[in-house]
C-alpha cells in the first residue's frame, strides 16, 4: 500500500499547486522516482497524461471561481498560470464547450472534474512473464533525440525516429555494429532528473562510428518481460507491468533508463522485451 499512499501523496501535491508552480521532480521525488518516471505510471494508471489532468483540474476550478463572480476573467487567467486572456479562453472553451464570459452571467452548464484517489483494483489473473536481471554498465551505440519534459509532447518524436531510421539505412547500418550478448534493436529512453532527455535508438556494441552517438548505460538491476505482437501490444504490455506488476512486486523505479529490446523489429510480428530498472523497496 506504501506505492499508492506516495502516489496519492503526489496527488495532494498537486492539488496544493493547481495555482502556483507545478514542479514535476518534486511528484518524481514523493512518489520516490524520477518525472519521467513519474508522468508514464500517471498515465498508465489514470488513462490520461499528467498535463491533461492538471489542465482538466484547474479548468473546473476556473468555473467555480467564474460562477462565484467575485473576479475578473483576467485574474483568474492568471491565477491559474495563463499568461493571457486568449490562451485561457482556449483552454476553457476546449474543456467546457463553452466562453468563460458565459459562465459568468449565470445559467449554462459547465464540466467538474473531481481530483483523483488511486487504489490496488484486483484484475482478473493474466500471467506475465518476467526475469530479474542485474548488468554492469554496457555501451550502445546508434542515433537520439532530445524529448521534451512532459510525456505528452514525445508522442510523434520516436515513431517518427523508427520510421526514418527505417527508411534512410540507419537501422541496416546499426544491425552490423552489434558485438555484445544483448542481441537486437533498442529503444532507450535516459530520461532522469539530472541531464537532458533523450531517445536512443541503438544497438548494445562496443564499436565506434562518426555517424553515430555513444552511451553508456549505467549498471542497474532490470524486470525484464518479454513479449509479442504489433508495436501496440509492447504498450500493453507496458500498461500492465505499471499497473499490475509494480504494485505489488515489492520493487520501484531505479535511476536508469527504460530499454525496449527489438528481437524481430517487423511491427506487425515483433518479438520483444522491455526492460524496466528496479530497486527492492527499502523497509
Amino acid at each position: 500500500m506504501e506505492w499508492v499512499e506516495r502516489l496519492n501523496q503526489s496527488m495532494t501535491y498537486i492539488e496544493e499547486h493547481l495555482t502556483g508552480e507545478m514542479d514535476y521532480e518534486q511528484l518524481g521525488r514523493i512518489a520516490c522516482c524520477s518525472a519521467y518516471h513519474y508522468q508514464r505510471m500517471f498515465t498508465y494508471m489514470a488513462g490520461i497524461t499528467l498535463a491533461e489532468y492538471i489542465r482538466r483540474r484547474k479548468m473546473s476550478l476556473a468555473a467555480v471561481d467564474l460562477q462565484e463572480g467575485n473576479e475578473r476573467i483576467i485574474d483568474i487567467a492568471q491565477k491559474y498560470g495563463y499568461r493571457s486572456p486568449t490562451a485561457f479562453n482556449r483552454a476553457f472553451q476546449s474543456f467546457h464547450g463553452i466562453a468563460p464570459s458565459s459562465v459568468k452571467t449565470g445559467g449554462v452548464a459547465v464540466k467538474s472534474f473531481s481530483p483523483i484517489v488511486f487504489t490496488i483494483a484486483v484484475k482478473g489473473a493474466k500471467e506475465m512473464n518476467y526475469r530479474i536481471e542485474t548488468k554492469e554498465a554496457f555501451p550502445i551505440i546508434g542515433i537520439s533525440a532530445p524529448l521534451d519534459k512532459e510525456i505528452k509532447n514525445n508522442f510523434m518524436v520516436v515513431p517518427k525516429m523508427w520510421q526514418e531510421a527505417s527508411v534512410n539505412g540507419t537501422i541496416q547500418k546499426l544491425a552490423g555494429m552489434m558485438d555484445t550478448p544483448l542481441v537486437g534493436l533498442l529503444g532507450v529512453s535516459v530520461c532522469n532528473d539530472q541531464e537532458q532527455w533523450k531517445y536512443f535508438i541503438a544497438v548494445s556494441s562496443t564499436k565506434t562510428s562518426d555517424e553515430f552517438e555513444e552511451y553508456t548505460v549505467p549498471a542497474s538491476t532490470w524486470a525484464i518481460f518479454s513479449g509479442t505482437g504489433t508495436n501496440q501490444s509492447i504498450q500493453e504490455l507496458e500498461q500492465r507491468i505499471i499497473t499490475e506488476w509494480l504494485p505489488t512486486s515489492g520493487y520501484e523505479y531505479a535511476n536508469a533508463p527504460d530499454i525496449e529490446v527489438y528481437l524481430n523489429p517487423d511491427p506487425q510480428n515483433a518479438q520483444y522485451e522491455v526492460w524496466i530498472p528496479v530497486s527492492k523497496k527499502k523497509g
